[in-house]
């Protein structure tokens, strides 16, 4: 028999191409909050003896963590054989050391509290910096899925002479790979944080790409302001208005609004449900649940 396949987060077009193509069958559960913000979460289908699988991107993870281990917890209980999990956003990834004196190192306590519920994980393009491997965090069976084929492909077909450009020297494992894949030149440009708001980016010498489409490439889109500040030098600098292509579109504060005010196209693949989703991950995703699933 064919997994079940849960879907947490409402992204139900991920959901709808994930079960084609890894040959899942989708399954239905209800979550909905009390008034004292206490969550509720009921199984709807019939589990008894499948092998299930829980879709949820943890992007917004202090509303959906609770939930998420309740149904995971709720599915073994009435029977499912194994409890996969497809978090194409792993949340809670970024503070992976202490900075500063007491402070809580959030990757390790949030993989501690996840782990437990789930026999796999799937994830899409994880921020590891200074750790370098998900095994570390997460000692059980995973994948990590890398979106970088996706992107290029993208770029390939809607761009026609693209300049790649990473925003900070954390981005270069991403761009430097989309860039071999889609046969395009790329730049890193050098970013200093001023403060959870406040970027300050410095810009090479780009006259020789004043006729490309600037491309600022990264993992992640949160509050944009590291985009929209590259953006800035960019155009002062003469470039054509720039596209944004990230794998994650966190879109956190009022990102997307400022970034549309900027002139600033965004695009993202469907690992988090947004309007701004051009870039189908479902094909690679199902890869890596075939690989892992009962």
């Amino acid at each position: 028999m064919k997994p079940l396949l849960f879907c947490l987060d409402g992204n139900l077009a991920l959901q709808a191409g994930l079960a084609a193509r890894a040959r899942l069958q989708p399954a239905a559960c209800q979550l909905r909050q009390f008034p004292d913000e206490e969550s509720y979460v009921r199984v709807l289908s019939d589990v008894q003896g499948r092998d299930s699988v829980v879709l949820c991107s943890l992007h917004r993870p202090n509303s959906l963590f609770i939930p998420l281990c309740f149904l995971m917890e709720n599915l073994r209980e009435l029977g499912s054989r194994s409890v996969g999990l497809v978090a194409p956003y792993l949340a809670y990834m970024r503070q992976d050391q202490r900075f500063h004196p007491g402070e809580v190192i959030s990757a390790r306590l949030f993989a501690a509290l996840l782990a437990p519920h789930i026999d796999w994980l799937v994830t899409v393009d994880p921020h590891l910096h200074r750790i370098h491997d998900l095994g570390t965090l997460y000692p059980l069976p995973q994948r990590v899925v890398h979106a970088a084929p996706a992107l290029a492909t993208w770029i390939a077909s809607e761009i026609a002479r693209p300049l790649l450009i990473g925003p900070d020297s954390e981005s270069e494992q991403w761009v430097s790979e989309v860039a071999r894949l889609a046969k395009a030149p790329f730049v890193v440009l050098q970013k200093v944080r001023l403060g959870d708001r406040q970027v300050a980016v410095s810009v090479p010498d780009i006259e020789r790409w004043r006729e490309h489409t600037p491309v600022l490439i990264d993992d992640i889109i949160s509050t944009g302001h590291t985009l929209l500040k590259t953006a800035e030098h960019l155009q002062q600098s003469g470039m054509r208005p720039p596209v944004a292509l990230a794998v994650h579109g966190v879109f956190a504060e009022h990102a997307q609004r400022e970034l549309q005010a900027a002139g600033i196209q965004a695009i993202t693949s469907n690992s988090i449900s947004h309007a701004s989703n051009a870039i189908d991950l479902s094909e690679l995703l199902a890869h890596a649940i075939e690989e892992l699933a009962p």
